[in-house]
């Protein structure tokens, strides 16, 4: 036991006669974790990029609300008539007329 723990630290089973069928695991070892590498780091990215985007989506939709309330405070009849006073209009007294085009056939 204790010289094949000798041996695998030397590193005899890379030198030895039937030591090619140990490289080619080795190597298929490696690039298995090359691999694994880039597809943790590409995974990553995507978390990130993920995170990034709600953060925006939050933004936005924190910016409609505050657009849709402000429309509404500007859409509301006193202060309609507040700004039309500013420009010197007032209400009519008597209400609007209905015209209605008959068609003659």
């Amino acid at each position: 036991m204790k010289k094949k723990i000798y041996n695998i630290l030397k590193g005899t089973f890379l030198v030895s006669e039937d030591s090619f069928r140990n490289w080619r695991f080795i190597l298929f070892v490696s690039g298995l974790a090359l691999i694994m590498i880039a597809s943790s780091h590409s995974a990553d990215k995507k978390v990130y990029q993920i995170a990034r985007m709600k953060n925006e989506v939050k933004e936005m939709r924190s910016n409609f609300f505050d657009g849709r309330s402000r429309l509404m405070k500007l859409k509301m009849e006193s202060h309609v008539i507040k700004v039309m006073k500013e420009k010197g209009l007032s209400l009519s007294d008597n209400p609007p007329n209905k015209i209605i085009v008959k068609t003659q056939n």
